[in-house]
């Protein structure tokens, strides 16, 4: 096929030469191209009373490479095809076509039949994307993404090896439906259509429609004729092709998760970017919602949640930072691959504890936040559900060090102050004002008692603030504010850092203009400056941490001892609920030197916390034995979202049982592993008593169950009520998910993998929706099997 009719051509076709020949004396198998020069030609504009004549069925050349069709004629009623949209995705550098859902396609088609000549937008895929109808472009709302295609496909092809039907171009399918019409309106098939980039398509009746490709864009090494002439099946209508079309997002958002990915750029196994796996993570809810929330949604209590992706290695590793260049320069030649891999993925654990480093991951994530948050607001401003944040691997890490950095308040005036908010807040205009952010007020009449302001603040070094008396901490904190604020007003100029091509949006409460996207990267001026400020920030910047004996706020946690001394930004909103995927934090806080978490501490504005994690995952910490350290006591164990524990964990607890039992009574040590292993499945939950989650009910209903095979130790600790501190109101924190029957065998082998599996495990997607929905009054349905 020409590349004008490929997946990717979009040129416009010439109308095709429609040959009205007699291949009756045709053997049945001849080549397409020994076929004899037509005697008529036809173009596409000939009127319909000069097409005659009918001739013989070709016989395509292989039976193999079209499907068996009923070749029973149809009635010669002629009815307009119905189109369908669909975008083209790229996937291992080949252009797939995938069909928007029938609501946007509808959606779609109704703009294009309304609009006239003007460019019309059209909201998609849940508001996530943006499609202009004239243009035939789709754009990504909430990240960075080229445009992709859009077709309206009416004509679908197919050949031997290819696996699913792909769309022709616009301009092609409407020559080929012209021809179609001709056809059904006459009630004469058997129409060969040249087209004059060689395309060849014969159609035979209404259910068999071929085409074969020029000889010249044959493969060389083939010589068959048979094999030159191999059709392609060609199909009318999206109805008569095999494709999935997904069904409609529903457009009420009952809650919205923020989903900030951990060190590098791939975030799985299949190394996927943060985008692409959260979009499985959105389509694993919206599946588990219609089988565990069914009534809720025939009600019209549940609606759906919205997961948006956060991505902040690409601010550091770009550019602005000028990082990258940097440690190539150090990096060693030999073994190349390894090593690119290690500077682009694991030095963001180095990057993270480097303040200068800290101060632009944690700018960014928390601006992004508020951007997104802020464009959220903006295209859904019925929205009233709660926020909560999901952070994998270092991404929960940085999320904690925000949280218990935040400032408390009361009312939406401090979330609009969080909003507004310099996200790295070092353009202060007053004294008093810069050292109540530094949380340094105290010093204040120490300093006015010299007639010292701001800038002559900024005057000073180490020896002159040693003078007046400041202490060391304060006095680093004071030096650190002075030497970023100074590059700050040189090289900013008042914008926030924020990856790569995204622009600050205005607060939409305000009288100011809509917020938008932009596609393109900012100014070369800008980035300029930018990269001014990163780089020289990068040079003269010194590794200065700071300990605190209590939290940054607090006076009862002990939270943020050790963490890199830097101003922590404000989040916009405060977040219902903080949930952590494979998290280091534990680790961190250790060697932070941290050893035991006030059991009354808790995030300033974020009351729930939950550590989950999978067993095999060499990444993950608890956190619960830094709270309740004087006892053993084991994690939650996540149900699997299908009922019950899986199957092979029941065995294996039944022959410890055993094991054990078999000692003092082997015929009932039996009938307890038998019992064990025929107990049915436990039916839909039971209703919650006040204050209690249907996720805790859920957990507690599996941990009763299988409480008789654990062993006595345990048993008898999970037997009295055990308080496990404030970080998650009371409750439990950590969860672990029950490993699949085949990384039971080895799990070395599956550690990495279990690392990077959260992604796409239902059982976490039902957890994080069971907690979310409990909030919302929704009961939890467990579907029968």
């Amino acid at each position: 096929m020409s590349e004008g009719l490929g997946p990717e051509g979009g040129h416009s076709q010439p109308s095709p030469t429609i040959t009205v020949q007699d291949l009756s004396d045709r053997p049945a198998h001849t080549p397409l191209d020994r076929i004899p020069p037509a005697h008529t030609l036809l173009d596409g504009n000939t009127p319909v009373e000069q097409v005659s004549g009918v001739v013989e069925e070709t016989s395509p050349s292989s039976t193999s490479s079209f499907e068996l069709v009923d070749m029973e004629p149809a009635p010669p009623l002629y009815q307009p095809v119905q189109p369908h949209w669909f975008y083209c995705r790229r996937v291992d550098s080949k252009d797939m076509w995938l069909p928007f859902s029938r609501e946007d396609s509808e959606r779609l088609e109704h703009a294009l039949s309304t609009a006239g000549e003007e460019e019309v937008v059209v909201a998609v895929e849940g508001e996530r994307y943006d499609v202009r109808v004239r243009e035939r472009q789709r754009y990504a709302v909430y990240w960075e993404q080229g445009p992709s295609e859009v077709r309206r496909c009416t004509w679908f092809y197919k050949g031997d090896k290819d696996t699913r039907y792909m769309p022709y171009p616009e301009e092609f399918s409407t020559n080929l439906e012209e021809a179609y019409m001709i056809a059904v309106t006459l009630d004469e098939w058997k129409r060969k259509l040249d087209f004059p980039s060689g395309e060849t398509v014969i159609l035979h009746n209404p259910k068999l429609i071929m085409q074969y490709q020029p000889i010249t864009l044959q493969d060389e090494w083939v010589s068959s004729p048979s094999e030159q002439t191999r059709p392609r099946t060609v199909k009318r209508g999206v109805d008569n092709i095999t494709t999935e079309i997904p069904d409609g997002e529903p457009e009420t958002i009952d809650h919205l998760v923020f989903m900030v990915h951990g060190i590098g750029p791939a975030c799985d196994i299949r190394f996927r970017s943060i985008i692409q796996c959260v979009n499985d993570f959105r389509s694993a809810s919206l599946s588990l919602l219609g089988s565990h929330y069914r009534r809720g949604q025939e009600e019209g209590r549940v609606g759906r949640v919205e997961f948006l992706p956060v991505n902040w290695h690409s601010a550091l590793h770009g550019d602005a930072t000028g990082v990258d260049e940097d440690i190539q320069r150090i990096t060693l030649p030999s073994i190349s691959r390894l090593r690119h891999f290690t500077n682009d993925t694991l030095l963001d654990l180095f990057f993270y504890n480097s303040p200068t480093y800290c101060q632009t991951i944690v700018d960014t994530v928390a601006s992004e936040v508020n951007k997104l948050h802020s464009l959220f607001k903006h295209r859904h401003p019925e929205f009233t559900g709660a926020v909560s944040v999901v952070g994998h691997s270092l991404g929960s890490l940085i999320l904690f060090d925000l949280l218990t950095n935040q400032k408390t308040g009361s009312g939406e005036a401090d979330r609009d102050e969080g909003r507004n908010r310099d996200p790295c807040p070092l353009t202060c205009d007053a004294l008093e004002q810069a050292l109540c952010r530094m949380g340094l007020q105290e010093h204040l009449a120490t300093l006015q008692s010299v007639d010292l302001d701001l800038d002559s603040l900024a005057m000073c070094d180490e020896t002159d603030l040693t003078e007046l008396g400041i202490p060391l901490g304060p006095r680093k904190k004071i030096l650190s504010f002075i030497r970023k604020r100074h590059f700050l007003q040189e090289g900013r100029q008042g914008t926030v850092l924020l990856a790569p091509g995204l622009q600050a949006l205005p607060d939409p409460s305000e009288d100011s203009p809509s917020p938008t996207v932009s596609f393109g990267n900012q100014s070369s001026e800008a980035s300029a400056r930018r990269q001014q400020f990163l780089r020289a920030q990068s040079i003269t910047s010194a590794v200065d941490y700071e300990y605190f004996d209590v939290g940054i706020g607090q006076t009862n946690g002990g939270i943020a001892k050790g963490q890199v001394s830097i101003n922590y930004p404000q989040l916009a909103f405060h977040p219902q609920t903080f949930f952590a995927f494979g998290s280091p934090i534990g680790m961190f806080l250790t060697v932070r030197g941290l050893k035991r978490i006030d059991p009354n501490y808790t995030f300033p504005t974020c009351k729930n916390f939950y550590n989950i994690y999978h067993p095999f995952d060499p990444v993950a910490y608890r956190i619960e034995p830094m709270i309740v350290s004087e006892s053993d006591l084991e994690p939650m164990l996540i149900p699997h979202h299908k009922g019950r524990k899986r199957m092979h964990l029941e065995l294996k607890e039944s022959l410890t049982r055993m094991s054990t039992d078999l000692k003092n009574n082997v015929l009932g040590s039996f009938r307890t592993a038998w019992q064990s292993l025929v107990r049915m499945p436990v039916a839909a939950l039971p209703p919650v008593e006040d204050g209690e989650t249907t996720a805790e009910r859920s957990l507690q209903e599996t941990e009763s169950v299988h409480e008789e095979v654990e062993s006595p130790g345990s048993a008898e600790d999970k037997g009295r009520q055990v308080k496990v501190g404030m970080l998650n109101g009371g409750r439990r924190i950590d969860y672990v998910l029950q490993e699949a029957p085949i990384e039971s065998f080895n799990e070395y082998l599956f550690a990495i993998q279990s690392h990077l599996c959260y992604w796409e495990s239902e059982d976490t997607a039902l957890l994080l929706l069971k907690e979310i929905y409990d909030k919302l009054g929704v009961a939890f349905e467990q579907p029968q099997q």
